[in-house]
């Protein structure tokens, strides 16, 4: 266990699978896929589905319930991520020379500069269960809403606030930003598709447990 996690463990006792808790979710969980950043299927994710504690699912649903209404379905790509995930990720960008997912996902950077300017940490609060990676998905089209850029695009172009795309984009990150945020979520600076339980459960918590909705079953 490395010296600056305050609590790491197996226990997956408050977590649930959220297909479970909100049925009405699309789930392309990118990091149990080789169409990542990294090139690979990474650490810890046995089966792809999205898992999350009960805490955030619930306010997920909540989430879900409100866009639906709007004729919008929620699209995961990332929620619950072991701590062995985030390691992969840091032992990559410290040692692994491959650069082979470089023009799709940091063309305009270096893979060392993903850490320091927060698109990848160190610690990730993904592994504390109560963060998730999402888009919205147009019901009448049944494709994703455009965001202006892409999942895991680590680029000034995917923060938030960026202006350099259209209205009808930014527009869009606002309808998600906003409704996360009625629902007790807080987003980040860099990335639009990310959000984290306000009052998450296990602040000081990161888990090992894998991705698997049959070791939480079991």
């Amino acid at each position: 266990m490395r010296a600056d996690y305050k609590s790491e463990t197996m226990d997956p006792s408050g977590f649930v699978v959220l297909a479970d808790f909100v049925p009405q979710i699309v789930q392309e969980i990118r990091y149990h896929s080789s169409y990542n950043f990294i090139g690979e299927r990474i650490d810890g994710y046995e089966e792809p589905c999205a898992i999350l504690t009960k805490e955030a699912a619930r306010a997920l649903k909540g989430v879900s319930n409100e866009l639906f209404v709007q004729g919008y379905r929620l699209k995961v790509f990332d929620a619950y991520r072991p701590a062995c995930a985030v390691k992969q990720f840091v032992l990559w960008g410290i040692e692994d020379q491959d650069i082979r997912m470089k023009p799709y996902f940091y063309p305009e950077l270096e893979k060392q500069e993903l850490f320091a300017r927060g698109y990848i940490a160190k610690q990730s609060s993904h592994s504390r269960g109560s963060a998730i990676d999402l888009t919205l998905l147009d019901m009448k089209t049944g494709k994703e809403v455009d965001m202006g850029s892409p999942f895991d695009l680590f680029s000034e172009v995917s923060h938030p606030d960026y202006r350099g795309i259209t209205q009808e984009q930014y527009e869009n990150r606002m309808t998600l930003r906003n409704t996360m945020l009625r629902n007790g979520f807080l987003p980040i600076d860099c990335e639009w598709w990310h959000f984290c339980l306000k009052n998450e459960p296990y602040p000081e918590t990161y888990f090992e447990f894998p991705v698997s909705a049959q070791y939480l079953r079991r």
